[in-house]
């Protein structure tokens, strides 16, 4: 159970709210009530997925370019450091999209390790202006609080029960 005030748990019988303070009238009720990360887990594993979608066809698109239109001896006149540097910039947009895809999978199926690469994967994508900071923010609005924690290995242990 739950306070309807600040959603702290709260024990059955129990008169006060010890976060919030405020008072229970009547029984309590045992109603199902979601935490904050219960409601928009699932919401971040999808927006993880199709955000690395979408790194994914960039990185590609990076690394064809860097070895059709810059390849060495391709008479365009470009530097030649732009093959290579192009083509790791490409290889870490990919390797970046891989483990979206991963905590993206691991979110929707309440992984336990899952939290963790979301939020590594959140503090790096909150360079990439627009879509990377806003999904980065977002991950860390609903997985970093000391309560997310909590709450998202109580989801991981009723998944496995």
């Amino acid at each position: 159970m739950y306070c309807d005030g600040c959603g702290a748990p709260v024990l059955a019988g129990q008169a006060f709210c010890n976060r919030c303070g405020k008072q229970f009238v009547g029984p309590l009720t045992a109603r199902q009530s979601t935490g904050r990360v219960q409601r928009h887990v699932h919401l971040l594993g999808i927006l993880w997925l199709a955000f690395s979608a979408l790194n994914a066809i960039g990185g590609v698109v990076v690394y064809v370019i860097a070895n059709t239109l810059f390849a060495p001896g391709g008479g365009t006149g470009a530097p030649a450091f732009l093959h290579p540097l192009l083509s790791v910039v490409g290889i870490f947009v990919l390797g970046k999209a891989v483990l979206g895809f991963i905590a993206g999978w691991g979110m929707l199926r309440r992984e336990p390790w899952a939290r963790i690469v979301a939020l590594v994967l959140g503090f790096i994508s909150l360079f990439n202006i627009p879509f990377g900071t806003a999904i980065g923010v977002y991950t860390m609005w609903v997985l970093l609080p000391s309560q997310a924690e909590q709450e998202y290995e109580a989801m991981v242990a009723a998944r496995a029960a």
